[in-house]
């Protein structure tokens, strides 16, 4: 079992790619092109302070509106190292799977959870906050194989036997 340890930044419900990174922002040549600008929207200054291993926890319905594959890019392009939110839209969720950024849902650390405290991570099992254990369910291998690798396109290259640097 995978444990790591990241500082929560905390956002709101309705959490959609356009706010996770706006259209103007997908001419940009690359995904770490686009990354200083993710969630501008919403908070401008958000992208310049999150540190690789960090930890997003929202609402309700992260990742809804279209189906761009630069959001989750963009948010694993900063470093973060997971997303704890109530609930995902489907398109967000098997995008980001497939791209080699985590997934966790919880329905209430949301609300116990402030911005800044750090949390624990027990992949698969639970999550642990100021002495509070929130159970979590665990994906299916398949997807853990595809985390593991970091990304779709990785495990099938691995699974296949192809290298590539």
């Amino acid at each position: 079992m995978e444990q790591f340890t990241g500082k929560v930044w905390l956002l709101g419900d309705d959490i959609d790619t356009d706010i996770i990174i706006p259209t103007e922002y997908l001419a940009l040549k690359t995904v770490k092109d686009m990354a200083p600008f993710g969630f501008s929207p919403l908070r401008p200054e958000l992208a310049a302070k999150i540190q690789p291993g960090d930890i997003i926890v929202a609402g309700k319905n992260f990742g809804c509106g279209s189906s761009r594959e630069q959001a989750p890019e963009v948010i694993k392009a900063l470093g973060v190292r997971a997303v704890i939110a109530r609930s995902y839209a489907r398109i967000f969720f098997r995008n980001a799977i497939n791209n080699g950024l985590l997934l966790i849902e919880n329905d209430t650390l949301c609300d116990d959870v402030k911005e800044g405290d750090e949390i624990t991570v027990n992949v698969g099992e639970s999550i642990e906050y100021n002495g509070k254990s929130y159970p979590i369910s665990s994906l299916p291998g398949n997807l853990l194989d595809i985390l593991e690798a970091g990304g779709l396109v990785k495990a099938m290259q691995k699974l296949n036997g192809i290298s590539v640097d």
